[in-house]
């Protein structure tokens, strides 16, 4: 699997991205930041891809989507 191969992320992981992505982008930031950023997010939020083997690991952290939600309606 080559580096940035997003094959291995569930589709609420990619629809989280997206979502984020295009709120930077409505903020001014580049396309390629906005999705660099956006997957940093995801990541930071679940803890990266597919987790495989029984139970379901960590539960999310949402701590930084709500960091970003909340920034994002402070500067309206």
């Amino acid at each position: 699997m080559p580096r940035g191969d997003k094959d291995k992320y569930t589709d609420k992981q990619k629809r989280q991205a997206e979502h984020i992505e295009e709120s930077y982008e409505a903020h001014g930031v580049s396309e390629k930041e906005a999705k660099r950023r956006a997957w940093a997010t995801v990541n930071k939020i679940s803890g990266g891809g597919k987790k495989g083997g029984s139970g379901g690991g960590k539960p999310e952290n949402h701590e930084p989507m709500r960091r970003h939600f909340s920034n994002d309606i402070l500067r309206r």
